[in-house]
């Protein structure tokens, strides 16, 4: 084996981790271009990230294997689990290349060609079994990540040019995580995510929160400490985990493998990609899939949910959820008022669940459709959620930020345990408009009908919310005294004065201006009159 860290160990097509961000980002994104017409582009996340995933789980356990061969001299023990994140069986690696091993040692089976990247037909079926027999190996951690079907692809599973093609592209750089930067492949990796995302448009947007809000609500909460608990009951692609953890490193120098994120999803699909997601961030978060009100899966026992430090969560509005099947709810969840919230709009019994997955101290960010903010019916949980001072602030956001939807939204924070300058007071933050800003809050995006928030107004929000500023047009702190006699309406502009300033009129300028139209009108109506008579018209 090679002394030098970073030399290539795939003797044919020599790959190198001498890379940037930015060139693995269209190194991976390549990948859409060589499937192009194969498979619709709605559906290339079901079958290149996990590609991705795959073959970074193989170039890190060849990587560990061949480290522990070096030091023990004993294949059975380098196999060991306990030096490998995930287990990949012989025969199903993505390239079991002798020159990768210390001399003297050989893949076993390699004389059969049993890797992926020998393969030169059928090779659908071969990642189709090789996904399968990864996922019985590692049980506990890949259940249910390996959804894709190769084979029932059929422009796919028939073009096996194409699939050698992408395997072959995919070879030429190694993505072992004990050879790249820290974040380096996660970052790739989520752009990818977001890529395809936008690809999908509106149904993109279900299992993918826009950036700059995420790092915006990871802020809010900031700053973490080792051993926090985080959780997203509705985690998408574990966009809001990884950014927590990306802050506490990034900002905050600390260690992420020191904080415990998890998150469940229940779309089967995403939720794979989200463990894929953890893996790739070099995080060891759980995700579990089902439907977070009708089987919340993170409990202590049957009648006691499991308590965060933080939760971070966007909910798919006013969905429908099971009014019925939760009437009795073991978890006592849904106990603010005697009615619970209509069968088909959620959003309470979500900001509800969420509010029973706090401990003492705990604080939420979520997004909110802005009608639970002051919707009559509602009322009779704003009311609770304020007489507990479980609010914190509310922060009104630009529209058209989301692609799955085009509803007004805003943040509300959630705090068990406000500090003692905080209490019986919620700030009110109006960041829905630019007028009364010099930096605005936010942009238009370039060739599209959304908006996106600004570094700086990203900077503006949280600098208030941190400060707990009262700012003119922008944000205000508000007495719980106040809020009762509103009725628990938490409706923004009740609170904050969000209308536009009125234009300053310069008087004399207007008269000026006014004085030079009634000089063209009447020289105007000089030369018509001068036509008319020549015309021999009175």
């Amino acid at each position: 084996m090679t002394d030098d860290p970073n030399q290539q160990t795939l003797a044919d097509s020599q790959p190198t981790t001498n890379l940037t961000t930015d060139q693995l980002e269209k190194h991976l994104f390549k990948c859409a271009d060589i499937i192009r017409n194969t498979v619709d582009k709605t559906d290339y996340k079901d079958y290149i990230l996990p590609l991705v995933f795959y073959k970074s789980i193989s170039d890190t356990f060849v990587d560990e294997y061949a480290a522990n061969l070096e030091e023990f001299e004993d294949a059975e023990l380098a196999r060991d689990e306990a030096f490998h994140d995930f287990q990949i069986p012989e025969g199903y690696l993505w390239e079991a290349d002798d020159d990768a091993l210390p001399d003297g040692y050989e893949w076993k089976g390699k004389d059969a060609e049993q890797d992926l990247r020998s393969q030169k037909e059928n090779v659908a079926s071969f990642i189709d079994e090789a996904f399968t027999e990864i996922e019985n190996a590692n049980p506990d951690q890949l259940d249910g990540v390996f959804r894709s079907d190769f084979m029932a692809a059929d422009a796919l599973a028939e073009s096996d040019g194409k699939l050698i093609r992408l395997v072959e592209h995919l070879s030429t750089h190694n993505l072992s995580q004990e050879r790249l930067p820290d974040d380096m492949l996660g970052e790739a990796y989520m752009d990818l995510v977001r890529h395809f995302a936008s690809e999908e448009g509106r149904d993109g947007g279900e299992f993918f929160t826009p950036p700059q809000i995420v790092q915006m609500m990871v802020r809010l909460l900031a700053p973490y400490e080792a051993g926090n608990t985080f959780h997203d009951p509705t985690c998408g692609s574990a966009g809001f985990l990884i950014e927590a953890a990306h802050h506490f490193r990034e900002e905050q120098g600390g260690d992420p493998s020191q904080l415990t994120m998890t998150g469940q999803e229940v779309n089967p699909d995403i939720a794979s990609i989200a463990k894929m997601n953890l893996f790739l961030n070099g995080l060891k978060g759980e995700v579990k899939r089902q439907d977070s009100l009708s089987e919340p899966l993170f409990t202590e026992d049957d009648t006691t949910l499991t308590k965060f430090d933080y939760v971070l969560a966007n909910f798919p509005f006013s969905a429908n959820w099971d009014k019925d099947g939760l009437q009795d709810d073991p978890y006592g969840r849904f106990d603010w008022t005697e009615k619970l919230p209509r069968a088909d709009r959620g959003d309470y019994a979500f900001i509800m669940h969420i509010a029973e997955q706090l401990n003492e101290t705990g604080r939420a960010a979520i997004v909110v459709p802005n009608g639970v903010l002051f919707r009559k019916h509602e009322g009779r949980y704003r009311e609770p959620m304020v007489e507990r001072d479980l609010v914190e602030a509310i922060i009104g956001l630009p529209a058209d930020l989301f692609q799955n939807n085009a509803i007004p939204t805003s943040i509300l924070v959630l705090n068990e345990d406000k500090p003692e300058e905080r209490e019986e007071e919620v700030l009110f933050l109006h960041a829905a408009d630019n007028h009364a800003v010099d930096e605005p809050f936010y942009r238009d995006v370039s060739n599209s009908s959304q908006n996106e928030l600004t570094e700086a107004g990203v900077d503006h929000i949280v600098d208030n919310y941190h400060d707990w500023a009262t700012e003119e047009k922008v944000s205000r702190t508000v007495s719980r005294e106040e809020i009762r006699k509103y009725d628990y309406n938490l409706n923004i502009a009740l609170y904050v004065d969000t209308t536009e300033p009125e234009e300053d009129i310069d008087v004399a300028e207007e008269l000026a201006e006014l004085r030079e139209l009634q000089q063209e009108r009447a020289d105007i109506e000089a030369r018509l009159d001068q036509h008319m008579e020549a015309l021999n018209y009175e």
